[in-house]
């Protein structure tokens, strides 16, 4: 069975950074990327990366600080998080489809596969 497991969420300060990983149980997905989701908000797209690693697409609000990233040797989608803020805390969540990132906008939640959250959280 197809299985995401994410990794590298914790307690960080304003400005600090982050890495979380996202293992998945088989080599090659047509789009991947990460979620998040806050207390009492809707699940929210951030970044993503499309079959081959050569377009990556990350959500406005975090366009400079994050970068999503994959290794397929190691099967391993990652998403570095810098200069991180308090309205960066949430539960993120990797996600992966076989629908490929150009047929279907990849910020729509239309994924087969999810991880089962990692929480950061980010203090002032």
């Amino acid at each position: 069975q197809v299985q995401l497991v994410e990794s590298g969420g914790g307690s960080v300060q304003a400005g600090g950074s982050l890495r979380l990983s996202c293992a998945a149980s088989r080599p090659t997905y047509s789009c991947m990327g990460w979620f998040r989701q806050a207390p009492g908000k809707e699940r929210e797209g951030v970044a993503f990366i499309y079959r081959g690693g050569g377009k990556t697409y990350v959500t406005d609000s975090v366009k400079g600080r994050f970068t999503i990233s994959q290794d397929t040797v190691k099967n391993t989608l990652y998403l570095q998080m810098n200069s991180l803020k308090p309205d960066d805390s949430a539960v993120y969540y990797c996600a992966a489809r076989d629908t490929s990132c150009y047929a279907l906008d990849p910020r729509s939640p239309a994924y087969a596969y999810w991880g089962q959250g990692t929480q950061v959280t980010v203090s002032s």
